[in-house]
This record gives structure tokens, C-alpha cells and sequence, in this order.
């Protein structure tokens, strides 16, 4: 048997569920985009790289009120985090040219939502053959490059305009 070594997932592990606070709401409030990898503020919502992504580019885009639900955000607030995922299929197209999208929420623990209390929508480009044997007979997902990398490559593409 090969062994596939991702040490970084041992920190997901670890805190799992485990924060004293939310993350989505500590994190915009800590200022440290970089290190929490917020590359996009809008009025009230954000962008974020995912931390444990599905593929690289997983961006999450986050209201920055606590709320559960799309029923408990306002019109204003739908309507900034509906732009904002355009915004960012847009940028994933210019820096990454995926074949395709997954976009999504996940409401609820039995949805599979990580963090239920706080609703945010999921954007993880997709490419042609991206499903390879160490994902369908390993059960194990390779990531190519690292947040540090996605995180560069799109506050550089922002700041251009």
C-alpha cells in the first residue's frame, strides 16, 4: 500500500469544531486577510480561500453577519453575496481556466455544512479528469497548489482591476 502523506490536514482534525468562536466571524474581525486568506471585502459579505479545500481555488463566499439561514439575510445582503460568487467564477476563470463549476450551500450539519451556524456559499472550479484513481479507489483528494499560491495569484489579478 502507498501511503499519501497531508500533514496540514492534522490541524483540521485537531480544532475541528473546536474554535471557541466562529471562525467566519473572527476571522474578517482579526484584520489579517493574508493569513486567514480573505482576498475579497465587499460591504456585507467576503471571499475566502477554504482552508481544507475540495480542489484548489475552493473559495467561500461569506455574509458577515452570523446567520444560519438564506431566509435570515436581507435583499441587499443576497443580492452582494450573489455578485460576489459571480465575481469570483469570474476570477477563477482568468487565473485558473476551470472546465466547470460545483457552486453551492450547504445548510445544516446533515447537509454536510462544516460550519452550520454561519451560512456561506461554496465555489470549487472543476476540470476535465480531475477525478483520478487516488480520489475513486483511494479515497484520497490531491491538491496541486497551496493556499498560499491560489491566495497570491488572486489578490495580484484583484489588484490589476
Amino acid at each position: 500500500m502507498d501511503i499519501l502523506w497531508a500533514p496540514w490536514r492534522m490541524e483540521y482534525i485537531n480544532n475541528n469544531n473546536k474554535e471557541p468562536e466562529c471562525i467566519l466571524c473572527s476571522y474578517p474581525r482579526n484584520n489579517d486577510d493574508s493569513r486567514h486568506y480573505i482576498f475579497f471585502r465587499g460591504e456585507s459579505c467576503f471571499a475566502i480561500l477554504n482552508r481544507y479545500p475540495y480542489t484548489n481555488g475552493h473559495i467561500m463566499v461569506v455574509p458577515c453577519r452570523h446567520v444560519a439561514d438564506l431566509s435570515d439575510l436581507g435583499d441587499d445582503e443576497l443580492l452582494e453575496m450573489m455578485k460576489t460568487v459571480a465575481k469570483c467564477e469570474k476570477l477563477l476563470r482568468k487565473t485558473m481556466s476551470p472546465h466547470g463549476f460545483n457552486i453551492g450551500l450547504n445548510l445544516g450539519l446533515s447537509a454536510g455544512a462544516g460550519i452550520a451556524d454561519h451560512i456561506h456559499v461554496h465555489i470549487v472550479p472543476r476540470w476535465e479528469g480531475d477525478t483520478n484513481f487516488s480520489t475513486t479507489i483511494g479515497l484520497t483528494r490531491v491538491v496541486p497548489q497551496s493556499l498560499d499560491e491560489v491566495y497570491a495569484m488572486f489578490t495580484t489579478e484583484i489588484a490589476r482591476g
